[in-house]
């Protein structure tokens, strides 16, 4: 898969979605079983795992990481956080390895009648939902959030989705006009109350984040191996300057500190050990801080590498870019990760 995810992330980047080569790839692998209970045929992986695949992904290709890691958010929220009937969930779950996307955001409204819920809205930031089969929306029925299962052939995309990196998500808006959503399939949704759960969501985000600066650090160490000398210098290869190699080795520890700390979130959720709303709180600021550090590598990454860096052809700029973009998610926003934290000390 991830020779594959590698091979095509250029092309995903251009057309703004994962080429059909790059899903079946991920789809063969098991990436989009990861969320999948385990008794109708998925992974359920831990965290630990959930998070190693998904970096493992964003070194090759963050986007169809990212990807991943979003499907794998909505099968939580189906496994755990939406009192869905077995019927429907055994509908839902029928191929485990199916693709999903979906938004938390309420952008919908739903009005409730005899033969279920008919659904209006738009939900912008659906990260792969032109290659999706559900959409797990966010709508307010009669003033209850609730969560809704609709299949994308029921929904309209407007393609709004222009940014400057994770380009290949393809997260665009997604419209319902006047659906009829069957009562099984929506209903009032409780975030699950394990606070780790919501924190296995951060790690969803996270984890390509950190895939995508090793991803760059792949191009960093290639140079530093390749004949490549520091220009105006009378070096013949960059490994000869003493600055060059403190600030790879700067970047390097930075990605390496990025790495551990994911893996550090992801053991104590795999611990069992039940968290408080403290212990939440500090796990989503280290995983902020994770996101700043990934950022902190890659520019001095793009520091050593030079203005040739930011050649379009050039990968070091779409896996900077990337970082950008996705370290900058709700999830891993710092101020307000430091803003929790801060009262969750004071008590």
């Amino acid at each position: 898969m991830i020779d594959i995810l590698a091979a095509n992330a250029e092309k995903t980047e251009a057309q703004e979605r994962p080429t059909a080569e790059s899903l079946q790839a991920a789809r063969a692998a098991g990436a989009f079983a990861l969320g999948t209970p385990a008794e109708y045929g998925g992974a359920a992986a831990s965290a630990t795992v959930a998070v190693r695949t998904l970096a493992a992904m964003g070194r090759a290709c963050p986007s169809t990481a990212w990807i991943a890691g979003t499907c794998l958010t909505g099968k939580l929220l189906v496994a755990r956080g939406a009192n869905f009937s077995e019927p429907a969930r055994r509908e839902f779950f029928a191929d485990p390895d199916v693709l999903i996307c979906g938004s938390g955001v309420p952008g919908g409204r739903g009005v409730a009648g005899p033969d279920g819920v008919r659904v209006t809205g738009r939900w912008p930031n659906v990260s792969g939902c032109e290659d999706a089969a559900w959409a797990g929306l966010a709508v307010m029925v009669d003033g209850t959030f609730s969560y809704a299962q609709i299949p994308l052939a029921d929904l309209t995309i407007d393609r709004t989705w222009q940014m400057a990196g994770m380009r290949g998500t393809g997260s665009h808006t997604v419209v319902a006009d006047d659906v009829l959503v069957p009562a099984e399939l929506i209903r009032p949704l409780q975030l699950p109350p394990d606070p780790g759960t919501l924190q296995f969501f951060g790690l969803t985000v996270l984890g390509p984040v950190v895939g995508a600066t090793f991803g760059a650090l792949d191009v960093i160490t290639a140079m530093f191996a390749s004949d490549r000398k520091p220009f105006m210098t009378a070096y013949s290869r960059m490994a000869e300057s003493p600055g060059a190699r403190h600030w790879l080795a700067e970047a390097t520890t930075l990605a390496q500190r990025a790495e551990r700390t994911m893996l550090s979130v992801a053991a104590e959720l795999d611990g069992g050990a039940e968290l408080t709303p403290l212990d939440a709180s500090r796990l989503h600021l280290t995983m902020s801080e994770a996101g700043r550090d990934c950022r902190a590598a890659v520019e001095r990454m793009l520091d050593l590498h030079g203005s040739s860096g930011f050649r379009t052809a050039q990968p070091l700029q779409r896996f900077w870019r990337d970082v950008a973009v996705g370290s900058r998610h709700p999830h891993l926003n710092p101020y307000l990760a430091m803003e929790g934290y801060g009262t969750a000390v004071a008590g």
